[in-house]
């Protein structure tokens, strides 16, 4: 089975109902939440990971309530030649998918924490870290 990494961006009137457990409940899918945020409008996004044999079908659910869904069709690159392990892009990346590992004191990049929010492409002094589409 094949995960699935999506983008949910939802209004004021989907963001209390349990969108997720009816994921979950209704469609079988495994569904492990890498970021959300609901602003004070209630408007919220989330970024998942969904595994499972009914994606299809709960993505379908999904558009049929109002949510927007989007394909996390892209990805995160570190370029290990420009990359000077500085570790801006550590205290900024929201998911830990760029820490630092002791005792030496190495920029690590864990491309399956990472949910392409892109602010370590504006955080790098070097430009290390590019969009790969």
């Amino acid at each position: 089975m094949a995960t699935q990494r999506i983008v949910l961006r939802f209004d004021a009137a989907n963001s209390d109902k349990p969108i997720i457990y009816r994921l979950v409940k209704d469609y079988d899918l495994v569904v492990n939440i890498l970021r959300a945020n609901v602003n004070p409008q209630k408007e919220g996004s989330m970024v998942l990971a969904v595994t499972g044999e009914n994606c299809e079908e709960g993505i379908e659910y999904l558009k049929g309530r109002g949510v927007e869904v989007q394909s996390l069709d892209q990805a995160i690159r570190r370029s290990e030649y420009r990359c000077t392990m500085c570790g801006a892009c550590t205290a900024i990346c929201p998911t830990g998918a760029l820490h630092v590992v002791r005792p030496g004191a190495e920029v690590a990049f864990d491309e399956e924490k990472c949910v392409v929010c892109q602010i370590c492409t504006v955080a790098c002094p070097v430009k290390a870290m590019e969009v790969r589409f």
